[in-house]
């Protein structure tokens, strides 16, 4: 494991922690809420959100809401060290298992996004993140990006924001990121 890799796994750890804390203790509504208004300007873009698991915020609400004005999709993961493919979503989908154990509608219609909401496990105020370890969202993003404009705004507990973190060149950055306590957008 080189000193990067090690860096990120101790960064990791300490979110989950955090995380875990907020899950139990924070305010399950107020980060929906937040995030249905920052991307209310921005009804009948297309959208994909995630499906929360284990200790994840819920963008569910937020989701259904857009989903109002515009499509909106969730990931599916097609392969390891693949970009993430997107399937239509309704509050109402037919879902099923998908790898990694997250939930993927049915019937797999494709969509493109021109917003993702991405998952994290932490994130600086100047709008870096990490994930779970695999790439996708990175991979995923700069796909997007070099088609064209994509907004990317990371949905997390306060409580997972880090003063730094270790970073690659191929992190992609975010445009803003919506907690239960504030946004923060980034030009």
């Amino acid at each position: 494991m080189t000193d990067l890799s090690a860096a990120k796994a101790a960064a990791r750890e300490a979110a989950f922690a955090r995380r875990s804390q907020a899950f139990e203790t924070g305010d399950r509504t107020a980060g929906a809420a937040r995030l249905s208004a920052f991307l209310a300007p921005y009804a009948g873009r297309p959208l994909a959100g995630y499906m929360p698991m284990r200790t994840e915020i819920d963008p569910l609400p937020a989701m259904a809401a857009h989903a109002a004005s515009a499509p909106v999709g969730v990931p599916v993961i097609e392969a390891a060290g693949q970009p993430l493919l997107f399937h239509l979503w309704t509050p109402d989908a037919a879902m099923q298992d998908g790898p990694f154990g997250a939930r993927v509608p049915a019937d797999g219609q494709p969509m493109t996004p021109g917003i993702l909401i991405v998952p994290l496990v932490a994130f600086t105020r100047a709008g870096a993140r990490i994930g779970y370890g695999g790439g996708f969202y990175d991979r995923t993003l700069e796909r997007l990006r070099a088609a064209g404009p994509v907004l990317a705004v990371g949905f997390a507990w306060a409580a997972q924001e880090t003063d730094s973190l270790p970073l690659e060149p191929t992190d992609q950055p975010l445009d803003a990121i919506v907690t239960e306590a504030e946004t923060l957008s980034f030009a």
